[in-house]
């Protein structure tokens, strides 16, 4: 028996049912296509060691692909409100998706508490619905096809059913997930040729042509950044450089953009690269004045409330003040008024 992914432009909703029943540590969507990759979500209901929803965008059957295999993307992750669509949460990140991380996401994408509110609209007659967006900038690797395309594939690409196993399951403990493959391949080899571009040194560092520009920048500034950097593997390396540029791609956000558990994981995402020996002193202070950015902007926000507040009480005083000021005015009017001859005689 094989799973059918579903086909899709870069959008998949997954509405999870009787979400406060669900009693496993860890859940999967369906899976789905977009530009040719097999995806699926991945949900931990309780927390993945932290009191929030952890949701993470997993690449479905990776441990089936060639070895070698890339595939960098654009994500965006939504927990829906359902009662307005303007309280969802939207929290977008960038990876470069390999072997060693087949997964990504936040482990604190958003509280229990809010999650379960029963007048929040996150959770509607007990379902919860999340959005996933992805755009796939890059594939270094063979591309994924929905099965329904198979028997073309055969055609195209010569590869049998024997090739792949057509049902697998085994789970990573590294990774603490588990993968599942159907043995579809690709039917489309012009698209295949066109998305598959090889990967580039720079600095010793193997990165996508995309990236090129960023990292060079990065090391034109500072050329010590990795003096002391341990890891020679080269997928670990480029997993490394991975999480570097999507942190530095969060701090360029607004402090608007910006929740404290953002940040948060910004400070997690910088001592897990201080650690494998990267000097980043300089992106330390300025996670630091971006941290210190958000107080004052809170702090901003709170004043400003406070503000408004006192000025809805001042105008409110003061329409008062002006209506007693015409009746007082009315009052003086009257007294100024002489009497008539008739009102005397």
């Amino acid at each position: 028996m094989r799973t059918m992914g579903k086909e899709v432009d870069n959008k998949f909703t997954w509405v999870i049912k009787n979400f406060s029943s669900q009693q496993s540590t860890k859940i999967y969507s369906d899976e789905f296509f977009v530009d040719g990759c097999k995806w699926r979500l991945l949900a931990f209901p309780k927390g993945n060691g932290v009191e929030k929803l952890s949701l993470y965008l997993a690449v479905a059957g990776g441990e089936f692909l060639p070895d070698g295999w890339r595939r960098h993307a654009d994500i965006h992750l939504s927990v829906v409100n359902q009662l307005s669509e303007e309280l969802s949460l939207t929290r977008e990140t960038e990876h470069l998706f390999d072997a060693s991380t087949c997964d990504w996401g936040f482990a604190s994408m958003f509280s229990l508490k809010k999650l379960h509110d029963k007048d929040g609209g996150f959770l509607v007659n007990g379902e919860l619905k999340i959005i996933v967006e992805v755009s796939v900038l890059e594939v270094i690797g063979k591309l994924d096809v929905p099965e329904e395309c198979e028997e073309t594939t055969k055609s195209l690409s010569k590869v049998d059913d024997n090739d792949v196993p057509e049902e697998s399951e085994e789970t990573t403990e590294a990774l603490s997930k588990v993968v599942e493959n159907d043995g579809a391949e690709s039917n489309d080899s012009l698209k295949e040729a066109s998305s598959v571009k090889e990967s580039m040194d720079v600095n010793g560092f193997r990165v996508l042509p995309s990236q090129v520009e960023t990292v060079s920048c990065i090391f034109e500034r500072h050329p010590d950044i990795a003096s002391e950097f341990s890891p020679k593997n080269q997928h670990l390396r480029s997993a490394y450089m991975n999480v570097l540029l999507s942190l530095i791609k969060t701090m360029c956000q607004s402090t608007q953009e910006l929740s404290k558990d953002d940040l948060s994981d910004a400070d997690a995402a910088l001592a897990y690269l201080t650690d494998a020996g990267l000097n980043l002193n300089w992106l330390e202070e300025k996670l630091e004045e971006v941290s210190e950015k958000k107080e004052n902007e809170e702090a901003g926000e709170t004043r400003v409330h406070e503000i408004e507040e006192e000025l809805k009480e001042l105008k409110l005083k003061c329409s008062n003040l002006e209506a007693q000021l015409g009746k007082e005015k009315a009052n003086v009017s009257v007294a100024r008024a002489p009497f008539s001859f008739d009102d005397v005689v």
